[in-house]
């Protein structure tokens, strides 16, 4: 009797297995052979990407001062009371990071609000009465930091630092006064997060700036009484 011998049904499907698995790890190699080793950045492009431009709207609140103002001696001396109205304004804020604790700013600041003024007792002649509408403009530089440290997959920065800010009285309501520079310090603190695969995000924080209340050059204005702004502000930035 013959004796006949059939392949098992098997055979066929096993083989076509361990091919697979034989030929997969050279076939992965192949696929990453063929992908773009990525870009490298030219050293201007790295010097570029550290840079980031915030505009934001800021809150203007400005504290409310008095003092005994400084006319020449024979004259009476009278208590001028300084009070700023609020308003809100604008903020460019130009960033270079260089690591997380090292990095540098510089802030310009658009507002405009009135400096109301009142005497204690009343001046009956030759003094400003009402209040001087003025545009201030900051200028400032200043440290920042970015703590390499998350809080809520937000990231924190504070800083602080100092410039100037101008106070220009404005042709209508400025009360004919001339304008003034005043030197200024501040300090920062506040929240960001770059949108995922963008170069845009959002920042939020809270400023304060500390100066000389402005006497506009004019001695019966002069009180020697240091004032604090405060800014809560909001905006976007871009990463270069």
């Amino acid at each position: 009797m013959p004796i006949s011998f059939r392949r098992p049904a098997v055979a066929g499907p096993a083989l076509a297995l361990l091919l697979a698995l034989l030929f997969a790890p050279a076939t992965r190699a192949f696929a990453q052979d063929d992908q773009e080793a990525p870009r490298q950045l030219t050293p201007a492009e790295r010097f570029l990407e550290r840079f980031d431009l915030g505009l934001e709207g800021a809150a203007e609140m400005t504290s409310t001062v008095s003092g005994v103002e400084q006319r020449d001696a024979n004259t009476t001396q009278n208590v001028l009371t300084i009070k700023p109205s609020r308003t809100v304004g604008e903020l460019a804020t130009l960033r270079y990071t260089v690591k997380p604790w090292m990095g540098f700013e510089f802030n310009f600041g658009n507002q405009r609000y009135t400096e109301d003024v009142s005497f204690v007792p009343e001046p009956t002649q030759g003094i400003l009465l009402g209040g001087v509408q003025t545009n201030v403009h900051e200028m400032t530089w200043g440290y920042v930091a970015h703590p390499p440290h998350l809080i809520f997959s937000l990231q924190p920065f504070f800083g602080a630092g100092a410039g100037t800010m101008r106070f220009k009285p404005t042709a209508g309501g400025g009360q004919g006064l001339p304008y003034q520079y005043r030197m200024t310090y501040y300090y920062t603190v506040g929240v960001e997060r770059q949108f995922p695969d963008s170069h845009f995000g959002m920042r939020a924080g809270f400023r304060q700036l500390i100066y000389l209340a402005p006497d506009y050059l004019q001695n019966y204005l002069t009180i020697t009484r240091r004032v604090r702004t405060s800014e809560p502000n909001i905006g976007f930035f871009v990463r270069f």
